[in-house]
């Protein structure tokens, strides 16, 4: 990938950004899960705790909904190792083709490359 604003280079890329977005999601409702936890062992008030518990659990009924959609995708695959280190290793080709583009590139003329309306 050379050029990262030619529209041929953004195939496959509504994919994989659903798939970081949604991978980005998981991992903050787990350190929400692990707060939760830190927070319900800290507190002393029995009211704070349930509601803070349910919270929790909405949380953990959340982390499983998206986890489900990922496995469902392709995206995550956490009971087949043989399965997710090509997914794993996809991703950490695609960070490493974007950390190697040009991004600002001298040349950013554009004009001709898409369709320009009548004017």
């Amino acid at each position: 990938m050379e050029d990262f604003l030619d529209p041929r280079n953004a195939e496959g890329m509504p994919n994989l950004a659903d798939s970081a977005i949604a991978m980005d999601f998981l991992l903050g409702i787990k350190t929400g899960i692990r707060n939760y936890g830190f927070a319900i062992s800290e507190t002393a008030h029995p009211e704070l705790r349930r509601i803070m518990h349910r919270q929790m659990e909405a949380a953990i009924d959340l982390h499983t909904e998206i986890s489900n959609l990922m496995i469902k995708k392709g995206w995550l695959n956490p009971h087949n190792i043989k399965e997710q280190v090509p997914v794993d290793l996809k991703a950490a080709e695609t960070a490493i083709q974007i950390s190697e583009l040009n991004l600002f590139p001298n040349d950013t003329d554009r004009q001709g490359m898409f369709a320009t309306p009548n004017q």
